[in-house]
């Protein structure tokens, strides 16, 4: 049965009704960008805030999240992954499911249909593993819009079947050569472009950080994970879960996940964060071992950087968690205690990504295998009558030859 989605009601409480009127989750996020985007942002958000008050809106958005996307996506009991764990009942929640492979496509259709309210006809978008950048491609050709991703050049080589999954669907892929080659880089490209082109573009910004409204509306376009995994628990387990488990790069799967949970406090909420080659400078991503308080991009929230305020490298086996940010409102949950944060290394991932692919015939995103590998180890502590949920949060076909060729270097006798 479809859950209603309706983006202008959160339902949380006051303590957790956030952000405010200027954007802030407590210290965290409001908008800190050049002047030439204030009155841009500032439209955003004013249409935006008409739109998701309006019932021809929602129902747009909901009918395409259905017949488009595919939703609602499954809520699967993993019962070999469980048996194996010996602990926790194991539920995955299947955004892999979804139509271009991952939760990205909820937050597309929302953009893509508020541009078209705009009278926008050009997107653009970043994208680090190239999830985001398909989903906004697919949406655009949906809507018969022009569409142009930024992307790093070391995440188009890691990433390249999506490159010629965007390109089949009509956008232009645009390379960025500098710095790390990354996400970082691929979002800078794409302010750059937005100030310059700003009155006939949106920009689609792909996760639930940068200037006020995104991380609010990002989420709010989410929130429908969530609200389709408290019915289906309810429906499955007759209560709800103890545990829930997600990845955190920017944010905006575990932000959709958890929202709907947030006033639930029986239920422990963890992100999860890349910790890369391990918690040494310049080798993982992982924002709340090491980060501190900065702005980048338009956003205050923590921040791998060094004394003197540069932001320092960062590294993930995943191109979707490789980021040196976090979203603000995750910043402000972890200060209010509400959601924890752990981290997964590279070598646990790869293990993990071929153990699930083994016993349940899922493929997981490299991503969304770090909600796994902390998922695992949690399930192992807990009793048989305890129920943790993993978001899924994509598919991970566009990792397979990125994780042959690694695992070609690691044994190549064996292969």
């Amino acid at each position: 049965m479809a859950t209603s989605v309706d983006p202008s009601v959160p339902s949380s409480t006051d303590r957790f009704a956030q952000p405010d009127a200027a954007g802030h989750f407590g210290p965290y996020g409001g908008v800190y960008v050049p002047e030439t985007l204030m009155t841009a942002l500032q439209e955003l958000g004013a249409a935006y805030e008409t739109a998701r008050q309006d019932p021809a809106f929602v129902e747009e958005l909901r009918h395409h999240l259905k017949e488009f996307a595919g939703r609602p996506t499954e809520l699967y009991f993993a019962e070999r992954l469980t048996a194996h764990c010996g602990g926790a009942k194991i539920y995955l929640k299947r955004e892999d499911l979804l139509h271009t492979g991952a939760h990205k496509i909820n937050n597309a259709i929302g953009q893509a249909i508020l541009a078209k309210r705009m009278g926008k006809k050009r997107i653009i978008a970043e994208t680090g593993a190239g999830q985001h950048g398909v989903a906004t491609a697919a949406v655009c050709a949906k809507f018969g819009l022009s569409c142009r991703v930024y992307m790093g050049a070391v995440d188009m080589e890691r990433q390249a079947l999506n490159v010629f999954r965007m390109r089949l669907m009509g956008a232009e892929v645009i390379g960025v050569e500098a710095g790390q080659k990354t996400l970082k880089e691929a979002i800078n490209e794409a302010m750059r472009d937005w100030v310059t082109n700003v009155r006939e573009t949106h920009y689609i910004l792909g996760s639930a950080l940068g200037s006020h409204p995104y991380p609010m509306m990002v989420r709010d376009f989410h929130r429908v994970i969530g609200l389709e995994t408290k019915d289906q628990i309810m429906a499955a387990e007759g209560r709800l879960p103890d545990e829930m488990i997600a990845c955190v790069g920017g944010g905006s799967n575990a932000i959709g996940f958890f929202f709907e949970f947030l006033d639930d406090k029986a239920v422990r909420l963890v992100g999860v964060e890349a910790g890369g080659r391990g918690i040494t400078r310049g080798e993982h991503a992982a924002r709340f071992e090491g980060g501190k308080l900065g702005v980048l991009q338009g956003c205050k929230t923590y921040i791998l950087q060094d004394s003197d305020g540069q932001i320092e490298l960062t590294h993930s086996v995943s191109a979707g968690l490789d980021y040196a940010a976090i979203g603000p409102e995750h910043a402000y949950y972890r200060d209010q205690k509400r959601i924890d944060f752990a981290y997964a290394c590279d070598d646990e991932v790869m293990e993990v990504f071929q153990l699930v692919s083994k016993l349940e015939g899922i493929i997981p995103a490299l991503e969304s295998t770090h909600a796994l590998v902390h998922g695992l180890k949690r399930a192992k502590e807990m009793g048989p009558d305890e129920i943790l949920i993993i978001n899924l949060s994509g598919r991970g076909d566009k990792d397979v030859s990125q994780v042959q060729q690694m695992l070609d270097l690691k044994e190549p006798s064996s292969r």
